[in-house]
C-alpha cells in the first residue's frame, strides 16, 4: 500500500517538492558556511520523495550542542517557512477524504522540516 501511496504522492506534487529541497540544498552547498544546511536540505528532499511507510526517528547525535545550534539557525532561517508550507498543504489536502493520507504525510514531515539535524526518515 505504501508503494501505491508513494507513486501517487510523486505524481501529485512530491516530485516537485523533493526537487525543490534538493535544488535549494545544492544552492546552499555553494558556500562553505551553507554546506551543513545544504546537506540537510538534500536529505529532506530525498525523504520527501517517498514518505509513505516511513517514520521520523532521532539519531544518536540529536542532543549534541552542535545539532541544537544548527537546528536553531535552521529554524530561524529556513525551517518555519517550510513547515508552514507543509501545514498549509496538509490543511488543503485534509478537506477531502481521499486527501487525508497525504495530509498526514505532510504533518509527518513538519518536525523533520523544523529540526532536521539529528533526525531522519527511516522505513518502519
Amino acid at each position: 500500500m505504501s508503494l501505491l501511496g508513494n507513486i501517487i504522492w510523486l505524481i501529485f506534487g512530491g516530485l516537485i517538492a523533493g526537487l525543490g529541497y534538493i535544488l535549494g540544498g545544492i544552492g546552499l552547498c555553494l558556500t562553505i558556511i551553507g554546506i551543513p544546511f545544504g546537506l540537510q536540505s538534500i536529505k529532506l528532499g530525498i525523504a520527501v520523495f517517498a514518505p509513505f511507510g516511513k517514520e521520523v526517528v532521532e539519531l544518536g547525535d540529536a542532543g549534541s550542542v552542535l545539532s541544537i545550534i544548527f537546528n536553531l539557525i535552521w529554524l530561524v532561517l529556513f525551517g518555519w517557512p517550510i513547515a508552514l508550507a507543509h501545514l498549509t498543504s496538509a490543511a488543503l489536502l485534509a478537506i477531502t477524504i481521499i486527501g487525508i493520507p497525504f495530509a498526514l504525510q505532510h504533518l509527518k514531515l513538519i518536525p523533520l522540516s523544523l529540526f532536521p539535524f539529528g533526525r531522519d526518515l527511516k522505513a518502519l
